[in-house]
């Protein structure tokens, strides 16, 4: 199935790879469509209209079991190409973009049943010099494939790296307490990079990580709650998944984060992630986040803002 092979696919094998009747949750603001042809329809016909040589290269392909026993395929890369049409609105650059990907799939028989898909759309924006919100706190800039190189490569009893994650993920609960806490040295490398999306940025150290995104995160949403139990986690060798389709509900409170301010609104996230564990710490970590669909429960129309820049 093209959907699941990690090389360059064209609009047809994507589509054809995804069953009539599955649910396909897209960002926003494309929504949720079924079957491949809905995603055809909605989003990748009009991407390879702007991108006409578009290029899917998968940088991480992740297949596993979660704890019910359900098989997900995450990918992770970019669809790049030269852009000589808009999309979404974007003007055409007529130069090489890289739109960055993460999607799972949730798989049966060969086919994806379910599929959750997370365009980093603000990044897009940033390569083409039409974003209209804040500045980043972390590093733009492309995303790197695992310091590895085995991306394409993943396999083994992936139990091991499943611990340190959850290990850290109960920790981070703890915030409440402070930062001792959480014991962040205990799970992540020293020089460990996270990798978030366009709007947060690409981030360097355990301090890098406080100061540029969690820190802000924390002070804006105090009261954040994960939907880990009803979400997926899978893994294999060094590599874990997690998806929830929202993973975290909370309200906007504080100030700092993104620039927001905030005033008590009552939002949901969705993220897809993935880990690298290197021995018993996280050297690399992946993080798409849905920015457009939070910025559209606050009740701004990023995609509107950036066409009054044009």
């Amino acid at each position: 199935m093209g959907v699941f092979d990690p090389r360059d696919v064209s609009v047809s094998q994507l589509a054809g790879g995804i069953d009539s009747a599955a649910t396909v949750h897209l960002c926003h603001p494309f929504g949720d469509v079924t079957g491949g042809t809905g995603f055809a329809d909605v989003a990748l016909k009009p991407l390879w209209a702007a991108i006409p040589d578009c290029e899917r290269r998968v940088q991480i392909s992740l297949t596993g079991a979660d704890a019910g026993g359900q098989v997900w395929l995450g990918q992770a890369g970019h669809y790049s190409g030269r852009m000589e049409g808009a999309f979404l609105g974007m003007p055409p650059s007529g130069r090489l973009v890289s739109l960055r990907f993460h999607e799972f799939y949730r798989v049966e028989d060969g086919q994806a049943v379910e599929a959750q898909v997370i365009w980093d759309l603000p990044d897009l924006m940033l390569q083409l010099g039409v974003w209209p919100m804040g500045p980043a706190l972390g590093a733009t800039g492309r995303v790197p494939g695992p310091m590895t190189q085995d991306g394409l490569r993943i396999s083994g009893d992936g139990a091991a790296a499943m611990r340190v994650v959850g290990d850290m993920l109960d920790h981070l609960h703890l915030s409440p307490q402070g930062e001792e806490a959480m014991q962040l040295p205990r799970f992540w490398h020293p020089r460990c990079s996270w990798y978030g999306p366009g709007g947060i940025g690409n981030i360097r150290g355990i301090r890098g990580f406080r100061d540029h995104h969690q820190i802000p995160f924390l002070d804006a949403m105090p009261d954040r709650r994960g939907h880990v139990d009803k979400g997926h986690f899978f893994a294999a060798g060094n590599y874990v998944g997690f998806t929830a389709w929202p993973g975290m509900s909370m309200r906007v409170t504080g100030g700092g984060w993104l620039g927001i301010a905030g005033a008590g609104q009552a939002i949901t996230m969705r993220s897809l992630d993935f880990w690298r564990v290197e021995g018993d710490l996280i050297r690399e970590n992946w993080v798409t986040v849905d920015l457009l669909h939070v910025w559209d429960q606050l009740g701004v129309d990023v995609l509107a803002r950036m066409r009054q820049l044009l």
